[in-house]
């Protein structure tokens, strides 16, 4: 069992149906997934950039990221219908909370200058989304290889009803989140 899944099961889940009264276990808030996405803007014109994302995604997450392509052409962004421009992966169960736990001991403590990460990344329905700057931050990819850094985004979904029980459960997994 993952370390955080034990922790969650163990500490967290019972700390926050008390702190909100829960009736029932069911109904403390839960991770349900984690989302990484790379947007590659560079593929339109060199694919080797979207083979890099994709090589990287892999390597981070331990799990082939799906090839995104675009809906619509547009003239503005030079893009056509069907060409390539993103990669994404969804985590759930051992993956998710093994990288949630990488990505809370190991990455953001690797950012420069790290102070914590900002509150304002929640939607209002107890999701929270997470921009990173660089994918350098990984301790598994290999600096050397890099063609570009390049950032992703990390959408973490919640069963929470609202910010503040999601904030509440993932401030009790360790979420370095700022004052």
């Amino acid at each position: 069992m993952p370390r955080l899944k034990q922790k969650y099961l163990e500490e967290t889940s019972p700390r926050l149906q008390k702190q909100f009264s829960f009736a029932n276990v069911m109904e403390v808030p839960r991770l349900v997934k984690i989302v990484v996405n790379i947007g590659v803007n560079e593929a339109k014109t060199d694919i080797k950039y979207m083979d890099a994302s994709l090589s990287e995604l892999t390597i981070i997450t331990g799990q082939k990221p799906l090839l995104k392509r675009a809906k619509k052409s547009v003239a503005g962004f030079k893009i056509r219908e069907g060409m390539p421009v993103a990669c994404c992966v969804t985590l759930r169960g051992v993956r998710m909370w093994e990288f949630l736990d990488r990505v809370i001991a190991v990455a953001l403590p690797r950012i420069k200058d790290f102070q914590g990460i900002s509150r304002r990344g929640f939607d209002g329905r107890g999701n929270y989304n997470l921009g990173l700057k660089e994918q350098l931050i990984f301790p598994e990819i290999n600096y050397d290889k890099v063609i570009r850094p390049r950032g992703m985004n990390l959408s973490i979904v919640t069963t929470a009803r609202n910010d503040e029980e999601a904030l509440a459960l993932l401030t009790e997994l360790g979420m370095p989140f700022t004052r």
